[in-house]
């Protein structure tokens, strides 16, 4: 059993993600800004944490996560403000690293997007561009550091019911459930290969173990 923190723990993902995680075993600590969501996130079988990542330091932060074997990261600021999505989605993310770092935690898994990259080519006048350029230097970051990362990046997000099976040479036009990519997000923690590795993907026709090992 492992002691798994998941950051933006009320998410979509992250409430598959705790689901699957707390099914097999392994204590989950979930991160979240609200209160009220506290009764969501044990419905799933973690533990709900109240710690706001936008408000926190590396320091703070590090002692929430102390004692745990991975960090994820399922946060995002959800659009709104350019402001408030270099916030979360940058800053907090890049910060989260540092804390691990400080907290002893080598095995840091980030969920990202298909067409997450400094060169993402969305216009400055897009209202995604903040998003896309927030992700680019977060996944960056993550590369660069000494953490076991991984960068896992799905293609557009649907709320079908998952198939366990995705594709990993699509384009990133296609699309992939919510829970699959809970359940990859599951599978890269436990496969050794994945570390330091981007994995893009869509729902296809391979077993997800499969994938990720190839």
């Amino acid at each position: 059993m492992s002691r798994i923190a998941v950051i933006g723990g009320h998410g979509k993902v992250a409430l598959h993600l705790s689901r699957i995680l707390s099914g097999r075993g392994h204590q989950v600590s979930s991160l979240i800004r609200n209160p009220d969501h506290r009764a969501d996130v044990e419905a799933t079988g973690a533990e709900a944490v109240v710690a706001d990542v936008e408000s926190l330091d590396a320091g703070r932060l590090a002692e929430v996560l102390r004692g745990h074997d991975a960090v994820v990261w399922s946060a995002g600021a959800g659009g709104g403000s350019p402001e408030r999505t270099y916030a979360v989605d940058r800053d907090a993310a890049v910060m989260s690293m540092d804390a691990a770092a400080q907290a002893g935690i080598r095995r840091y898994v980030m969920v990202s997007y298909f067409g997450a990259a400094p060169d993402h080519g969305v216009p400055a006048d897009n209202p995604f561009f903040a998003y896309a350029e927030a992700k680019a230097a977060a996944d960056e970051h993550l590369r660069a550091t000494d953490l076991d990362w991984t960068v896992l990046g799905p293609s557009g997000l649907t709320d079908e019911e998952s198939t366990g099976r995705i594709d990993t040479g699509a384009s990133a036009s296609s699309q992939v459930s919510r829970e699959d990519v809970a359940l990859v997000v599951a599978e890269a923690l436990e496969q050794p290969a994945t570390v330091h590795r981007t994995v893009r993907f869509n729902n296809g026709e391979t077993p997800i173990g499969d994938a990720l090992t190839r």
